[in-house]
């Protein structure tokens, strides 16, 4: 481990712990997390953030651990900094078990193109030639047949 892990680093050791043990409980990871890491220096506040899971699970869903773990730094309290990584994790383990990827288009409340396609196809028809407009619309069609 590096002497000033970020909290990526740190979260990505909380994975591989889970990957090792998967019947390991929540307490059990945040121990050994706490363990591994309180000999060292605190992850810098500047790289408070996980952004390899923008697209896994909303915002608010994953960074709900970011102020505990800001707070675990500024308290320089390593449990606490362990406790935001376990809810980080929490949240990412059961929001696909939930409600599936947030990107998945099966998805109608996720669907960004719900209301606009009508828009879209009117604005893009007037801007693009129709054997582009044609292209898109095998891509489309494609795409959904592989879901």
């Amino acid at each position: 481990m590096s002497s000033q892990p970020t909290v990526s680093e740190i979260f990505r050791r909380a994975l591989e712990i889970r990957r090792e043990k998967p019947e390991a409980s929540y307490d059990e990871i945040k121990a050994q997390i706490v363990k591994e890491f309180s000999s060292g220096e605190f992850p810098p506040v500047s790289k408070l953030s996980i952004p390899e899971y923008d697209n896994i699970a909303p915002e608010e869903d994953w960074t709900a651990g970011l102020p505990v773990i800001l707070r675990g730094i500024q308290m320089k309290d390593w449990n606490e900094i362990a406790h935001g990584i376990i809810i980080i994790l929490d949240q990412l383990e059961n929001y696909p078990k939930q409600s599936g990827r947030e990107d998945d288009p099966r998805k109608e409340w996720r669907n960004r193109q719900k209301g606009i396609e009508e828009v879209t196809e009117k604005n893009l028809s007037k801007w693009m030639p129709e054997e582009l407009m044609e292209l898109a619309r095998k891509s489309v069609i494609k795409s959904r047949q592989s879901k």
